[in-house]
Order: C-alpha cells, then structure tokens, then sequence
C-alpha cells in the first residue's frame, strides 16, 4: 500500500455517486463505474475489478447505519483513472491479507487491488471518514471523448 497521496491533478473527466453501504448499493457501484468508463471509452479491465473489490469493502467493512459509500472515478492527464471509495469508517483501515503460513479471514481482495493498480492508498478523513483509492495509467491509446462533467 501507498501510504503517500499521489500528486493530483485537476480531472479531465469527473463522476461521482453516493450509494447505500449494501450489497445491492455494491451491484449498481460495479454496474455505474462500468458504464461510465465504456462512456469515456476507457478499458474496463482492471478497472472495474478494482472497483468491485473497493465498494465490496465499503458495504461490508465500512458500513454505518444511516450513511452511505461514495464511489469517485475521475481522468486526469496525461491518461490516468483514479479510483476513489470513500466510507463513515474512518477509524477501521483495511488490511492486507497475510501469506499462506499465517492465515487471515480477509484482506485479500486488497491484494488483489495491489497487483492490478499502478498505486494505491488510504486517505483518512475528513472525521468519520476515509477514502480506499487506486490509480491506473492509461494506455497511450486511451482517449476521452465524453462530456467532461459527466
């Protein structure tokens, strides 16, 4: 994991929606970040495992009565997706998943996220929450043509 934030740009291209914390709110995130990247005209893969293992963690291990996960997919040039899963569980990071001699219940998924994104990390805050991001470089062929709002 990349404890430091990487250096942000302003987006090219921006969406953002806040979602119920549940495995249905998990389903439209997976069905949402698809559409817009095939909008955008982005490769799906390994964008949108990234994204079903982050909001998978948010409605699982982010989950506060009341309070939704926000999923945040922004293009920044040149030619990078980040990917941002922001929950009310500021004070419960996530784990990796250790190795076989020594067993965990979860954490995996991360390692997952860890060998497909170019970098990712934890942002804390602000109170109650935090943000899981993952950022991809884009092919060079990779080309936006969408609306930059949407």
């Amino acid at each position: 994991m990349n404890e430091q934030i990487s250096t942000l740009r302003t987006p090219t291209h921006r969406f953002f929606v806040p979602l119920s914390p549940t495995r249905r709110g998990a389903r439209l995130a997976r069905l949402l970040a698809a559409e817009q990247l095939r909008s955008w005209e982005l490769p799906l893969d390994p964008a949108r495992l990234i994204v079903a293992e982050l909001v998978a963690n948010a409605a699982l291990h982010g989950r506060v009565p009341g309070r939704s996960f926000r999923l945040t997919l922004s293009v920044t040039a040149p030619r990078l997706l980040r990917i941002e899963v922001t929950d009310a569980r500021g004070d419960h990071p996530p784990a990796l998943g250790t190795s076989a001699d020594v067993p965990a219940e979860s954490g995996y998924g991360l390692l997952l996220v860890e060998t497909l994104a170019d970098r990712w990390g934890v942002q804390r805050g602000p109170v109650p929450c935090k943000t899981v991001w993952a950022e991809l470089d884009l092919p060079a062929a990779a080309v936006c043509d969408a609306d930059p709002h949407g």
